[in-house]
């Protein structure tokens, strides 16, 4: 009669490793990965200033409208006019004094 051996406590010591590597594993998936806690706190971050940098383009959009609408046809400012037509061609007013 062959003796034969058991040990009980190998399958229970293999399947807890097992179980470790797996809990470890989706931990680790949980903080670092791809949808994890640190990538969530970097696309809030991201979030934040993207925001910031809308209000500040909407802020310059809403005062380019401004402006378009000022030298309209339907509506003229000419004072916008007068101060666009100093900028930009150089021009000066009869009240200006210039000093070099």
């Amino acid at each position: 009669m062959a003796r034969r051996t058991s040990y009980p406590g190998w399958g229970m010591l293999f399947g807890f490793a097992i179980s470790l590597c797996l809990c470890l594993y989706f931990t680790f998936a949980a903080v670092q990965g791809d949808y994890g806690l640190f990538r969530r706190a970097e696309i809030l971050g991201d979030t934040a200033k993207l925001r910031v940098e809308l209000a500040g383009l909407e802020a310059e959009v809403a005062r380019m409208e401004n402006l378009t609408k000022r030298m309209s046809d339907e509506y003229l400012d000419l004072d916008l006019l007068d101060q666009q037509a100093r900028d930009i061609l150089g021009y000066i007013g009869n009240n200006d004094v210039v000093i070099r």
